[in-house]
């Protein structure tokens, strides 16, 4: 990764070799500054992305064969590396990104959790041994990995998420073609030379930028196993549909529109803050972001008030100064795209309570203050479609019969949380709610680093990123019988 200034030249890696033909055609502008050109990188071609497949496929079969344990030791260097790096990683995914500093070290940081965890899979990728049904056979089950995967990964955790489809897909012996957004490109290189001075062998993982073509050859190309995608609930049902074509393994997180509960007897003061930390957080662009509060009447009056109050209080600026508490939205089309959501809740009849503007002393970026839509109705768009971005819908309901009514009405179930001093009406969340992630007087945020993350309807499909069940999804199941002679 080179730099002209300040502005960093992305290549692709393809099987040994970094390639920087063509690295003017994406140009990726510092979100909170547009005047600050943070990288280029290549918009690759088909033929680009083929060389990457074959790569990855040519070095598959002597990958496969290195014993899980050292493929693990060489992702917990990469982990180790990443550590070291933190400071450095983190300015650079602020910069590119939008996100504040705190958070952006948060993101790296569960990079590292991650790739801890998934290092330790190589000593963890073993089968059963189970019962004959007839005698004097013996009956085990293995694994082995699925083949060249590609890893398409979204613009919002570019260090994170990467490193939790890339370190899981090594250790089970797959080898990894990497798309990254070309909103960054820079972060993404960062990540992929760090794996690479870990003492991957040519080929293992590969680095492709661009766009459409590239996504597109990734899918369709019958040397790709499996292809784990995280992005838009639209464009991942397109993935779906297409690998099908070819019974191609598909791992898909998408879209969230998640709920948080405030029942009457809840400690209103944590639960705000909590509302505060799973909305605002990250800019709301995030698919664990908290969009709908869903709030018992008895208490709708206080909790709006206190939510308000906090609101206004956000710090809101380039993520890069210690006072800021929430960044700018990635690019202009976001930008556009919350704007346009907002309109639209005005219309329909809903009231902004505080927000809906963009900074007027902050022109020269990209940002939109935090924002609290009240009388809101579930039918309303605002509380049905994913925002993405800095932006609440207060809605109230009467009881938990109807808050779960209301919180299930929709065609996401990612993340969900409650607050409520009753454990009966908890486990009642528990059970009724549709939602894959579910928080109990806590942020409904995602998990840790050894839990599954994923969701139900339109938010994932597949086997769960994170944890061991993404196991499932790298390896394929071998059932063995052997009749004694």
């Amino acid at each position: 990764m080179g730099a002209g200034d300040t502005t960093i030249r992305c290549g692709n890696l393809i099987g040994s070799k970094w390639e920087h033909r063509g690295v003017e055609g994406i140009r990726r502008l510092n979100p909170a500054n547009v005047r600050d050109v943070v990288a280029t990188a290549p918009d690759s071609s088909t033929e680009d992305t083929r060389r990457a497949i074959q790569a990855a496929a040519d070095a598959f079969q002597t990958w496969r064969r290195t014993i899980p344990p050292e493929r693990g030791k060489i992702v917990l260097r990469a982990a180790q590396l990443l550590e070291s790096h933190m400071e450095e990683v983190a300015k650079l995914l602020t910069r590119e990104e939008g996100k504040i500093l705190s958070d952006s070290r948060g993101e790296v940081q569960r990079g590292i959790d991650v790739m801890e965890f998934a290092a330790g899979m190589g000593r963890r990728l073993g089968g059963q041994t189970l019962p004959t049904e007839v005698p004097h056979v013996f009956c085990f089950t293995t694994r082995r990995p699925i083949g060249p995967v590609a890893a398409i990964s979204p613009w919002n955790f570019p260090v994170a998420i990467p490193c939790w489809k890339i370190a899981p897909a090594l250790v089970c012996g797959n080898t990894v073609v990497l798309k990254p957004s070309p909103l960054t490109p820079a972060t993404a290189t960062r990540v992929v030379e760090i794996f690479q001075e870990a003492g991957l062998p040519p080929g293992v993982l590969n680095l492709v930028h661009g766009g459409t073509q590239v996504g597109t050859e990734l899918v369709n190309s019958p040397l790709i196993r499996g292809i784990s995608f995280t992005g838009s609930t639209k464009v991942g049902m397109a993935i779906h549909a297409a690998a099908a074509q070819r019974l191609a393994k598909v791992q898909l997180e998408m879209g969230g529109k998640n709920p948080q509960i405030i029942l009457r007897d809840a400690d209103l003061e944590s639960a705000v803050k909590a509302l505060l930390t799973a909305a605002f957080g990250s800019t709301g662009q995030r698919c664990t972001a908290t969009s709908r509060a869903i709030v018992d009447r008895k208490v709708a009056t206080e909790v709006v008030e206190r939510l308000a109050q906090g609101t206004k209080a956000i710090r809101v600026g380039p993520g890069d100064r210690p006072e800021v508490q929430m960044g700018p939205l990635v690019d202009e089309a976001r930008l556009r795209d919350v704007q346009g959501f907002v309109q639209r809740a005005r219309e329909e009849g809903a009231k902004v309570v505080v927000g809906g503007s963009e900074p007027e002393e902050l022109r020269n970026g990209h940002f939109y203050v935090p924002t609290i839509i009240g009388d809101v109705r579930p039918e309303h768009e605002i509380a049905r479609e994913e925002v993405f971005g800095p932006v609440l819908s207060f809605i109230e309901v009467g009881d938990l019969e109807e808050a779960l009514t209301v919180a299930n009405a929709v065609d996401y179930g990612l993340c969900a949380s409650i607050f409520t001093r009753d454990i009966g009406q908890a486990f009642t969340f528990v059970d009724k709610i549709e939602a894959g992630m579910i928080h109990v007087n806590r942020p409904g945020l995602g998990g840790f680093s050894n839990f599954p993350f994923g969701g139900y309807k339109h938010s994932s499909y597949g086997a769960r990123e994170v944890g061991d069940d993404t196991i499932n999804f790298y390896t394929d199941i071998k059932s063995v019988y052997i009749q004694e002679t």
